[in-house]
């Protein structure tokens, strides 16, 4: 009896714990900055994944102008200025990204069709997304090259007075149809594309600042 009792003692205790995870802490995990408005509200690159099986939107205030910080945006990339987010953890991988802490004028070029990409050709040679959408100093929405699109990526500058602009991150994934593996892949990426989100978003917060001051 007292092993029956026990063990109904730890399910009960994971149960909780799982419940509290998928309701509370994941909703904030993947809206970190948000309010509700924000992740209400529609955005470019919706209208490509309309359907989405997961989404994300993140945000961050940023004390400087769309123009301070719009060309990091566009110079996203690993044969560019990286991602701004976790280096060492993205090459742990191995895909080979370094992050800029300068605007170069050669990635400044950028239009809808260009290959943005994700790790080194060489060893992940399919790692790439391609522009969708570009409205400079307003949106930059980036999708994989697959029909249909699994994943879209957007990003959108809102001016909130002279000097501060908000940076909304979204990401919308089509997710597997089998109920096992859709539950395993979330709880695989969420955690992880999270945190990476995060850090990208602080990463480029950091240098805009330091763009607006200079």
């Amino acid at each position: 009896m007292r092993r029956w009792r026990r063990r109904i003692g730890w399910t009960t205790a994971v149960a909780v714990l799982v419940a509290a995870y998928w309701k509370l802490f994941r909703p904030r995990m993947l809206n970190w900055g948000t309010t509700p408005a924000d992740i209400a509200r529609p955005l470019p690159g919706d209208s490509l994944l309309p359907d989405p099986g997961a989404e994300s939107t993140m945000a961050v205030d940023i004390t400087a102008p769309p123009d301070a910080v719009w060309p990091w945006l566009v110079q996203l990339g690993q044969e560019q200025g990286g991602f701004y987010s976790y280096e060492w953890a993205e090459n742990l991988v191995g895909l080979g990204i370094h992050n800029a802490d300068e605007i170069r004028p050669a990635w400044q070029d950028l239009a809808v069709g260009d290959t943005v990409r994700l790790g080194r050709a060489d060893r992940f040679p399919d790692a790439t997304l391609e522009v969708a959408e570009f409205d400079p100093e307003e949106s930059l929405v980036l999708r994989t090259p697959d029909d249909p699109t699994w994943w879209v990526w957007s990003f959108v500058l809102d001016p909130v007075d002279e000097t501060t602009t908000r940076l909304l991150v979204r990401s919308r994934i089509r997710l597997p149809e089998t109920p096992v593996v859709r539950i395993a892949s979330l709880a695989a990426l969420d955690p992880v594309s999270s945190l990476m989100t995060y850090g990208m978003l602080q990463g480029i917060r950091r240098r805009a600042e330091r763009l607006a001051r200079t």
